[in-house]
């Protein structure tokens, strides 16, 4: 697979990072409700400022772009640079693992932050990117963060559903769409019939491995909001490999409101449409 060399991109960060004025970080709000949350950071203990990061050297290539809805909430900016410091720091492990050669092409990081919701109840943000060490593509970064700002904590998969029965019934919806659209690939692609089985069969097997009946299955997915502020659907998001194959790309599901919200932990219900 040909890459897409990111100097274009870079230009644009760093013509990015030159207009934007950092936001204000005001204090995070008082805790609330019973989600865990987060200690007020102190002056001692607040993130630093984010900053989009533009890196290039002849062996490796960096770009990282944060969201500056994010700034006001030091717990969900500790998140956000912890996970982009992890890529960082594979990238590096993969050029220090060259000893004194240079790569026929730089390694390279790509990741970028997206707003998806920002709201006072509600932020999310959508982390997607490629980290690249060689090989024929990269791979891919997925990641999704929510915030609570009232609560001053991350929402995660296992504390909106905290019981297996929940995730049996989430996993039982999500497998039938995702089952249903492989389905209508293979038709649409014309498979002869002998072949058809086999790959009804395999990828199958893919999507029920990937879609167990467990919080960690279903850790990335983004608020779907209405414009009454609340949750209609939540978008469960699959990366390359987890239910198909990495040309079958990032996969994604919505599970409606009124399929989670007889299991959603009673904390968090105000939060769906009908909760």
């Amino acid at each position: 697979m040909t890459r897409v060399p990111l100097f274009v991109l870079l230009l644009a960060m760093v013509t990015l990072a030159a207009c934007r004025r950092e936001a204000p970080t005001p204090a995070a709000n008082a805790p609330s409700g019973a989600a865990t949350t987060a200690a007020p950071a102190s002056a001692a203990t607040a993130p630093a400022p984010l900053k989009d990061v533009v890196e290039t050297t002849p062996r490796y290539v960096i770009g990282i772009t944060y969201p500056k809805e994010a700034a006001p909430y030091p717990g969900l900016v500790t998140a956000l640079m912890a996970y982009a410091a992890d890529a960082r720091k594979d990238l590096i492990g993969a050029v220090e693992a060259l000893g004194n050669d240079t790569p026929t092409a730089p390694y390279e990081l790509s990741l970028s932050y997206t707003t998806l919701v920002d709201s006072p109840n509600l932020v999310a943000i959508a982390a997607d990117g490629s980290l690249y060490t060689g090989g024929a593509h990269g791979s891919p970064l997925i990641a999704r963060f929510v915030w609570l700002p009232k609560q001053n904590a991350m929402l995660t998969s296992d504390k909106l559903v905290p019981d297996a029965k929940g995730w049996q019934a989430i996993s039982d919806f999500v497998r039938e769409q995702l089952h249903t659209a492989l389905s209508q690939r293979i038709d649409a692609d014309d498979v002869p019939a002998e072949e058809r089985a086999d790959m009804l069969k395999n990828a199958g097997e893919m999507i029920d491995d990937g879609t167990q009946p467990k919080a960690d299955a279903f850790s990335e997915f983004e608020p779907r909001v209405g414009a009454d502020g609340r949750i209609g659907a939540l978008r469960f998001v699959f990366p390359p490999y987890q239910v198909g194959p990495y040309a079958d790309g990032t996969q994604t599901v919505d599970v409606p409101a009124e399929v989670l919200l007889p299991h959603v932990a009673p904390a968090y219900r105000s939060l769906f449409r009908g909760g």
